[in-house]
């Protein structure tokens, strides 16, 4: 009845002994049985639902009783007056004397007008927070569209149709799969990482796989790596230094559609990769360095032609290849010239290559140190990590040193490195720190003694440890 009364009569009463709820509603409706005639007689305004229950709360203290009577009413106001006054004539509740007066009528309605006004407030600032513009909600759709449409295979993000087309499409991380949906290629699957996953291996095993990756290193690297574990037929790459998330529509379907087969793409490879970005053999050693030490034997001329034209350049920095050394004796001046006047050989101003042993045939010094210079990547972590150094070594291209440090200062070092390292080995565990610089920086491949956990792993650097070498070996 409360919630569609007109008015709320509002009492307080009190007594003269401890009394109960049901003594308090006993007495109102005995005491004003007859006073207001039949038509507002309290029993028959109730059963006609024109007066609602009476509400009682009361409570007991010292011997005495006091608390509140609520009645509500669905009779006008001349009608609900008369009620409350007579509510007033009560005198006696149970064996005790007592009191009883109307504190107010409430005008039940004008009350739910106020919580009606407030909670319209609250809905219009509501309503005006949740409002969103034109580029938001177009925003918010498509990015909702997008992620629908992105599914989990084996674990990985891929696009709904990897699991049932005869052709997938391999590219290296979540955001690359979402790019190629938006484009309405659903049949992508992501590698997230340069460790390429067992369950890609096994799809590339009854698939048509493509390669579509990045233009950068990373790229290059996951190419290999797919290359050895699993079977891909065809490549398609992104601009140089572009990533596939990155591509326009027309750039994406330009490349998928210029694709090669792997084995083309691997005889060209040696022309069209990028100098910076070294083959990396089955041991995680460089082709090129192993060819830099077959050209310090055979020279630039040797008939198996693995020496590129960057090699010689290389060899005879390090080793002092004999065709040079006719231009190294001009460059030398002066002090070649004394040298020799004085009948002694100065291993400082002398080529390392042939006719550069002293006279009782050992090595120099500075010989020594040049040869103790490891060739390959494998070298550098049995040199640094195998030989417990506590350093950490920036390598380049070839996988000649650029700077040794403390394994506490590898990250300064590779953050101030004027060239760009291709690889680090570190004698030392690698922190997140460590290889977001690395990424940052633009490096290769990091080998470490071990890792940390990585709360996200970046897709351009290679993460190896020694022991990834010495299951190799």
């Amino acid at each position: 009845m409360q919630d569609s009364a007109k008015y709320l009569i509002h009492a307080n009463i009190r007594a003269s002994g401890v009394v109960e709820r049901s003594d308090v509603v006993g007495a109102i409706f005995g005491q004003t049985e007859g006073l207001l005639g039949s038509d507002l007689d309290l029993r028959d305004l109730q059963e006609s639902s024109k007066v609602g229950r009476i509400d009682v709360d009361i409570d007991s203290e010292g011997g005495r009783s006091f608390g509140t009577v609520t009645v509500a009413s669905g009779l006008d106001r001349v009608e609900t007056a008369v009620l409350a006054a007579a509510l007033e004539t009560i005198e006696r509740v149970g064996p005790c004397r007592a009191e009883l007066r109307v504190s107010n009528i409430e005008d039940a309605r004008a009350a739910k007008r106020r919580e009606l006004v407030d909670r319209a407030v609250e809905l219009l600032a509501e309503f005006d927070d949740r409002q969103l513009t034109s580029e938001e909600l177009l925003a918010e759709v498509r990015q909702r569209a997008e992620v629908g449409d992105i599914t989990d295979y084996e674990g990985l993000p891929a696009g709904p149709r990897v699991a049932d087309s005869d052709a997938v499409i391999v590219v290296e991380g979540r955001a690359d799969v979402r790019q190629l949906l938006g484009y309405g290629i659903k049949n992508a699957v992501a590698v997230e990482g340069t460790d390429v996953p067992d369950a890609v291996a096994e799809l590339s095993a009854d698939r048509t796989v493509t390669a579509f990756l990045d233009g950068d290193r990373g790229g290059d690297l996951i190419l290999r790596e797919l290359a050895q574990v699993g079977d891909v037929d065809y490549v398609a790459i992104a601009p140089t230094g572009e990533s596939v998330e990155d591509l326009s529509r027309e750039a994406v379907l330009d490349a998928l559609r210029e694709k090669v087969p792997y084995e083309e793409f691997e005889r060209e490879a040696p022309s069209g990769s990028d100098e910076s970005a070294p083959p990396v053999d089955a041991d995680g050693g460089s082709t090129v360095a192993a060819e830099a030490g077959s050209a310090d034997a055979t020279g630039p001329d040797s008939p198996d032609g693995s020496t590129d034209a960057r090699e010689p350049e290389r060899s005879d920095d390090r080793a002092g290849s004999s065709t040079n050394g006719q231009s190294t004796e001009a460059e030398a001046g002066e002090g070649t010239t004394a040298s020799e006047d004085d009948g002694e050989t100065d291993a400082s101003d002398e080529p390392d290559g042939e006719g550069a042993t002293p006279p009782d045939g050992a090595e120099s010094v500075e010989q020594r140190d040049a040869s103790a210079e490891p060739e390959t990547l494998p070298g550098h972590v049995s040199a640094v990590i195998g030989g417990q150094t506590g350093r950490a070594r920036l390598l380049d291209a070839g996988f000649g040193t650029l700077a040794e440090v403390d394994a506490d200062g590898v990250f300064d070092a590779v953050a101030d490195a004027e060239a760009v390292p291709a690889a680090v080995v570190l004698d030392g565990p690698l922190s997140q720190r460590v290889l977001d610089v690395a990424a940052q920086r633009g490096v290769g491949q990091v080998v470490a003694a071990d890792t940390d956990s990585f709360v996200k792993q970046p897709t351009g650097v290679r993460v190896r440890t020694a022991a990834d070498f010495e299951a190799a070996t």
